[in-house]
């Protein structure tokens, strides 16, 4: 099935109905199929605007809702903050590979949605290889996108793509839990979920930037979810090197001085590597969950334990001998 079958109304998740790169509601009770949903460039504009923070003023020019970003990664500030903190997040890669390996050969092709995927994440080219059928989905049209939507509605069939990669993007949404059971609804049984999001980081895309999460709390938000494996992206070294220049920016130095700044700083996200688990990932940049929705998710009383059980070694599931569940099993009942 191609991605354009499984676009649904954000609203009443009906089917679509398309005419050249116009798309709309099939389903006319609901009050969206009044009139086409708009563009941007060829891609469909999939947002019910009443209960989204965009307007739709923000996709006149074609392309969408996003503040100034450098997604080639060769600006200034970019190149600076790849030799402060190293430039890369070494979590992604080899979570990327794992998915990667678990969705291949795959027939029909797995299907991968990339939410916040305007740009290629950073150290996830691998899942970009072809062997799986990816898509991206903004608040903003790109060349790796194929349409634009907002995470609280995702415009998408219930259980119809094998994967969901959310990576820095659940600080920039307003409800992050409804953004998770957007992401469940959407996941085959079975469907695996990677995402990381910021913990000790200082506000970035400006009015866009709303939430942080310890790694406790990133379980909890994902706890329909068993997980594989979870833990910290970026430590306290990294952390602290953050926080080094936006104490420089908040003295009024301005952005470029404040990272030049920073410079003689770089060697503290070689801390990172060495620091125990439980200590770096309670002062961490940022953290990562990578599960799968097998209906063995976490329950309250699970939490104190959960926190407790981490050690200096990756929190992988602690039967090894489990199996996680082939996509599009039936699962059990949810844990609770």
């Amino acid at each position: 099935m191609q991605w354009t079958e499984l676009l649904c109304c954000p609203r009443c998740r009906s089917a679509l109905a398309s005419s050249g790169s116009q798309y709309g509601c099939t389903n006319d009770d609901c009050t969206l199929a009044t009139q086409p949903f708009l563009s941007a460039g060829d891609q469909p504009v999939l947002i019910d605007f009443e209960t989204s923070i965009f307007h739709p003023d923000a996709f006149m020019d074609g392309r969408g809702a996003s503040p100034p970003r450098d997604d080639t990664g060769r600006g200034f500030a970019s190149t600076m903050r790849a030799v402060i903190w190293g430039g890369k997040n070494r979590i992604a890669p080899r979570i990327a590979e794992d998915l990667s390996a678990r969705l291949k050969g795959r027939r029909p092709r797995a299907k991968l949605l990339v939410i916040g995927g305007g740009a290629i994440g950073a150290g996830v080219e691998k899942l970009y290889d072809g062997s799986i059928d990816i898509t991206g989905m903004d608040v903003y049209a790109s060349p790796h996108t194929r349409f634009v939507g907002d995470a609280h509605a995702i415009p998408l069939r219930d259980e119809s793509v094998d994967a969901v990669w959310i990576q820095a993007v659940l600080e920039h949404v307003l409800e992050p839990s409804l953004v998770a059971e957007e992401i469940h609804r959407v996941l085959k049984p079975g469907g695996f979920i990677y995402a990381d999001t910021p913990f000790i980081q200082q506000v970035h895309e400006g009015a866009f930037d709303f939430t942080r999460f310890t790694l406790s709390g990133h379980r909890w938000l994902l706890r329909d979810f068993e997980e594989i494996e979870s833990g910290a992206v970026g430590g306290a070294g990294t952390a602290l090197g953050q926080s080094i220049r936006y104490t420089f920016r908040a003295l009024g130095l301005g952005d470029k001085i404040a990272t030049a700044l920073t410079l003689p700083f770089f060697w503290l996200r070689f801390l990172d590597p060495l620091m125990a688990r439980r200590p770096n990932a309670d002062a961490a940049a940022g953290v990562f969950f990578f599960g799968q929705k097998t209906g063995r998710g976490i329950g309250a009383r699970d939490m104190v334990d959960y926190y407790e059980r981490q050690t200096a070694a990756p929190m992988r599931l602690r039967n090894r001998a489990r199996q996680t569940l082939p996509i599009g099993s039936p699962v059990p009942a949810q844990r609770v």
